[in-house]
């Protein structure tokens, strides 16, 4: 064993997965685990030693719904067009060091501008700056005067999606993004209108597919949901809307639900600072409906992978582990919410090894103090975070590695 080797034990582990544990210790080498078992087996490991005790040591949690670009004031497109390219793009950098600081390890980026998002993604995922591991979608892909179109590829008909699926493509997105409804954060729109057809739905998701490309949808109003589920979508963003023959159809083709309770919440929790009038009534209109729609779909069974919308209206980046705590008021049990944040994450994101404690992972970790299971907001706010590591560096808060 080298002596770069570091051994975490003490406290609870928890893998992203089942219940945390006691008794388990994790050891990380060259920015991996290389071993998690029960502390006894490493009795007379020679190197560094973290106490975790009192502690849960667990997966970086992973937001599947940011804008990176944004910078979540009162009406955060407004300010986007007052910077120039390399200002939007310094400032992407400042939210991904935010982002990474408050135990996001890994982001997917749901609509940038101008592909600035995938210049910020190369950046990151070659480690020139401090950050999360960043999926991207380029520009958003919606109809004329649809959701989005300030900053997307305006596309109607399926041959126009169909190009516009291979444009995002060609420049090299990780997932295509295609808007199936309306929304909040775009005037004169309703967010149950459904604003694909079934059709140019199915187009734009059987392209992506066919160059093995995820794809996620904007999808609020029932209609639209259905149409993107029936079209083969792997992730339904946001979900306000859905009805029983939504959440039917989601459960039984296994697609994500990413909630970002969050971005209506803080829209809400500040709607006297700015925020444009006619997102705040729509936000006040959707608000009830989008909690009771979660929990039946929660209560069914559905999957969900833990997004915020970061970036929206007072929605920080940096801030992004209290979606936690929402998903838990809005009646999700706290050990799923913990897995929504990390290994069911991970599954739909694809961020390399990470969402997990286990053996060959990445050495990405959050270590929050007591349980989460017992106190989600030991996870969820980041002034309670004892540390985040990523790639087995500290990056936020710190850990005394005593040697032996």
């Amino acid at each position: 064993m080298t002596n770069n080797a570091t051994l975490f034990a003490g406290g609870l582990v928890f893998d992203g997965i089942n219940a945390p544990v006691d008794g388990q210790a994790v050891l990380v080498q060259d920015g991996l685990i290389s071993k998690v078992g029960p502390a006894a087996e490493f009795d007379g490991f020679a190197g560094a030693r973290v106490d975790t005790a009192g502690a849960t040591l667990m997966p970086g949690l992973i937001d599947c719904h940011i804008h990176i670009c944004h910078g979540a004031e009162a009406n955060p497109s407004e300010n986007l067009e007052k910077l120039s390219h390399s200002g939007i793009g310094i400032r992407a950098m400042e939210h991904a060091r935010r982002t990474l600081e408050g135990g996001i390890v890994a982001v997917r980026d749901c609509g940038g501008k101008d592909y600035i998002d995938l210049d910020v993604r190369d950046a990151l995922n070659a480690g020139r700056f401090p950050g999360p591991v960043m999926r991207a979608s380029g520009r958003m892909i919606c109809m004329t005067g649809g959701h989005g179109n300030r900053w997307g590829l305006v596309a109607d008909g399926v041959d126009e999606v169909i190009k516009s699926v291979r444009s995002n493509v060609h420049k090299g997105v990780d997932v295509i993004k295609i808007m199936a409804t309306g929304g909040v954060m775009t005037p004169g729109v309703n967010p149950e209108d459904a604003h694909y057809t079934a059709e140019e739905m199915a187009a734009g998701i059987s392209e992506a597919r066919r160059f093995n490309k995820r794809t996620a949808s904007h999808a609020q109003g029932a209609e639209g949901i259905l149409n993107a589920v029936r079209g083969g979508i792997h992730s339904i963003e946001h979900g306000i809307f859905m009805d029983s023959e939504c959440i039917a159809k989601m459960i039984e083709r296994c697609v994500f639900l990413v909630p970002t309770l969050a971005a209506v919440k803080n829209i809400l929790l500040n709607r006297d600072k700015g925020i444009p009038s006619w997102a705040v009534e729509k936000s006040e209109r959707v608000y009830e409906v989008h909690l009771d729609a979660f929990k039946r779909y929660i209560a069914a069974g559905g999957r969900v992978a833990m997004g915020t919308d970061a970036g929206t209206p007072f929605n920080l980046h940096g801030a992004n582990a209290w979606e936690l705590a929402y998903m838990v008021e809005a009646g999700m049990p706290p050990l799923d919410a913990l897995v929504a944040g990390t290994s069911n994450a991970a599954e739909l994101v694809e961020p390399g090894d990470r969402g997990v404690v286990r053996a060959g992972a990445a050495a990405d970790f959050l270590l929050v103090p007591g349980n989460p299971v017992d106190d989600i907001h030991a996870a969820a706010d980041r002034t309670r975070h004892l540390a985040v590591i990523k790639g087995g560096q500290t990056v936020s808060g710190s850990v005394q590695a005593i040697a032996a």
